[in-house]
């Protein structure tokens, strides 16, 4: 475990009780409140001094009200230093006036409209590429969430938008649950080449079998993503809660920094914490 305090790059905080998540129906052991409070008894000893928030697909009328939630929790927990807010970038140039209100709430580093649950040609829609490509004028970064098998169609919609600071979530998704390598990886090396994306090492253990998962068979994944974006554009990612389904949070940190044990303190501290900063401008 690392000895140093971490950034999580990838905190859901979530309250149905207060905003609608149709997704969470079908997830009975997610379909709670998690806050604060519950977080940071996940965490036991681990020490997480900076929160990123990633938007938790609460209904799309109400993304602008998660990012402002989310802003007045901060004032109580200052830990909270930035959020990845949802916006319908699929609406094209349109969505310049979502953004401008967006853009004012405090905290708001980037966007993040999930890929993973459309079709693989999405993300190259003209009117999404509009939308990505207009985050460079308010100075906001996208996450992207995908899925492999829409790994191709990424690339090309990345290079569509030179512009932007794009980071990877959860490696981009592949089956580690049947080690399944190519086209992925061959895919991953493609994506990497270009200097304005960050892949973010989260999301893995739900990928596997997740009641049998292994440090083991995680690992090929995360060499390669290190191999090919190198200690300067890789950062650490909890999914908490959501990868709560598959290990406690010091499991999948302590995988993680075991495979990384024989790297320096230096390279560590990218991983967990410096690029983490840089990137969401913290």
């Amino acid at each position: 475990m690392p000895h140093f305090p971490i950034v999580d790059t990838h905190v859901h905080l979530w309250d149905p009780t207060y905003l609608d998540y149709p997704w969470l129906r079908g997830h009975a052991t997610l379909h709670r409140k998690f806050l604060l409070e519950d977080f940071n008894t996940a965490c036991d000893t681990v020490i997480v001094d900076t929160i990123v928030f990633v938007q938790c697909d609460a209904l799309a009328s109400q993304g602008l009200e998660e990012a402002r939630w989310v802003t007045s929790l901060a004032k109580t927990d200052p830990r909270i230093r930035g959020t990845v807010a949802f916006a319908p970038l699929d609406q094209g140039e349109s969505v310049r006036d979502y953004l401008e209100e967006l853009s004012q709430i405090p905290l708001v580093k980037g966007v993040r409209r999930l890929i993973q649950s459309e079709d693989v040609g999405f993300c190259v829609q003209p009117k999404f590429i509009q939308g990505v490509q207009a985050l460079e004028a308010f100075g906001l970064s996208f996450d992207i969430c995908i899925r492999h098998p829409q790994m191709a169609n990424t690339i090309q919609m990345v290079r569509q938008c030179p512009g932007i600071s794009f980071i990877l979530d959860h490696i981009g998704k592949p089956d580690i649950r049947n080690r399944t390598l190519e086209p992925w990886k061959r895919e991953i090396e493609e994506l990497a080449r270009f200097p304005n994306v960050y892949c973010k090492v989260s999301g893995l253990v739900t990928e596997t079998d997740m009641e049998h998962w292994t440090k083991e068979e995680l690992r090929p994944y995360i060499d390669h993503v290190i191999e090919c974006f190198g200690f300067d554009r890789v950062a650490y990612g909890g999914d908490w809660p959501v990868a709560t389904l598959a290990a406690d949070y010091p499991e999948w940190i302590n995988a993680l920094d075991w495979a990384v044990s024989g790297c320096s303190e230096d390279e560590k501290r990218k991983l967990f914490r410096e690029n983490a900063l840089r990137f969401y401008r913290l």
